[in-house]
């Protein structure tokens, strides 16, 4: 029964490393996919599988995260238990903020203790993938579990920047050590690691007590840091639920999804992550209607291009292999393998490839963008060029690494 579980998405995360698309929001709540919110990916795998009783616990630049939430998740029928609570730092143990991850659920121990579930579901609000935690949460009670930890299987190569899972052949979890440079690998798989997705399983009272030992500990109060660790030492039944294999029983789209996951970490990953959803067969699929991604979107009229190039040559508005959202206007531009949110305008004889344009992002005569995020209500010029010139663009806006330039939210450029 999923009545039995109580779920907590943890939201309160700075995401500096998506900086400046944080700089005003907090990660969660970043746009994805034309008109998401990253979060909406976990909230609907949630009402997908099922849970009714969701807490979002947030932090850090809350306020467009809370907007979206009261907006866009307000579905729920409270006479019949249901809800999704957005709660802060309570305070009710101690003057601090949340301090960790293990630290934001000890603060809201008292719920916990008042819903009286048998299980606590914990997710990440900063993922993209798709997964029925019923599935994961029959596992856990098949197996009389104290706690299951989601693995996705990945390149050994990886594990420097993840949380590694060691598990023996009948999926107990052995070990567990954030971001080795040795990691311990998969039994009979020398190349593979099963990389953590921050998706946990606890028995309520178990947690409780785990909590509760933890905050009396000068600890990170970190669940892959501390908690886990101390479970394992202390011989507690911990198991490993491999979210890739669920790929191979296909009952549903989800399933045949359970080969793509996501931790948007980086401005890199989040582009890429963005242009997975492109292509005759993209590599995520926001198209099946048995497994709805759900959102809150403002009435736009509907996306309209202009001109054909009767009236003047080359002037047609052209889209090509992209997603386009409410309102968007292509005016005699050209797009190609880009994503635009809500309310775009892309003026006459103006070129943009392979770029992520955010709500109310206006695109000026002759310019020419290539693989750049442009962040909400930015106004390009007639003429300006981005993408083409990282050295120029570096004086002017964030570029990353591999060539990514990004323009942070209200951006005057002359």
């Amino acid at each position: 029964m999923m009545r039995k579980v109580l779920t907590f998405i943890m939201a309160g995360g700075k995401g500096e490393r998506l900086h400046p698309l944080t700089r005003d929001r907090a990660k969660p709540a970043v746009p994805f996919g034309g008109i998401y919110r990253i979060i909406d990916f976990t909230l609907s795998n949630c009402v997908n599988s099922g849970l009714r009783r969701i807490h979002v616990l947030i932090q850090y630049k809350s306020i467009s995260l809370q907007r979206h939430l009261r907006m866009g998740w307000n579905i729920f029928n409270s006479d019949l238990g249901e809800y999704v609570d957005v709660i802060p730092a309570q305070q009710r143990i101690g003057s601090d903020w949340y301090k960790g991850t293990a630290d934001a659920i000890y603060q809201n121990i008292y719920s916990m203790e008042q819903e009286k579930a048998d299980e606590i579901l914990i997710l990440a609000g900063d993922h993209i993938y798709k997964m029925n935690y019923y599935k994961m949460i029959a596992f856990h009670r098949q197996h009389q579990a104290d706690l299951t930890v989601s693995v996705f299987e990945l390149d050994k190569k990886r594990s420097a920047h993840l949380g590694v899972v060691e598990v023996d052949k009948k999926d107990k979890v052995m070990g567990f050590v954030e971001k080795p440079l040795k990691p311990k690998t998969i039994p009979d798989k020398p190349d593979k690691i099963y990389a953590s997705m921050g998706i946990y399983v606890f028995n309520r009272k178990i947690l409780e007590e785990e909590l509760t030992e933890d905050a009396a500990k000068n600890t990170d109060h970190d669940f892959g840091k501390n908690i886990i660790p101390q479970m394992i030492k202390k011989g507690r039944k911990v198991c490993a639920f491999n979210f890739s294999s669920l790929k191979s029983e296909g009952e549903c789209e989800a399933d045949r999804d359970a080969n793509y996951w996501r931790d948007i970490g980086t401005i890199d990953g989040y582009y890429q992550a963005n242009m997975d959803l492109l292509g005759t067969e993209p590599i995520f699929n926001l198209y099946d209607k048995n497994w709805p991604i759900r959102t809150y979107q403002e009435q736009f009229p509907p996306a309209r291009t202009i001109h054909s190039g009767k009236e003047t040559a080359g002037r047609v508005g052209l889209l090509l292999d992209s997603l386009i959202s409410g309102g968007c206007i292509i005016s005699g531009g050209k797009v190609q393998g880009s994503i635009l949110s809500p309310n775009v305008r892309i003026n006459s004889f103006s070129q943009v490839y392979d770029s992520l344009l955010m709500e109310g992002v206006d695109v000026g005569l002759y310019a020419k963008i290539k693989r750049t995020i442009i962040d909400k209500e930015v106004r390009i010029p007639r003429g300006v060029v981005i993408g083409y010139d990282l050295a120029q663009d570096k004086k002017k806006f964030y570029v990353t690494d591999s060539g990514i330039v990004v323009v942070a939210k209200g951006t005057e450029i002359k």
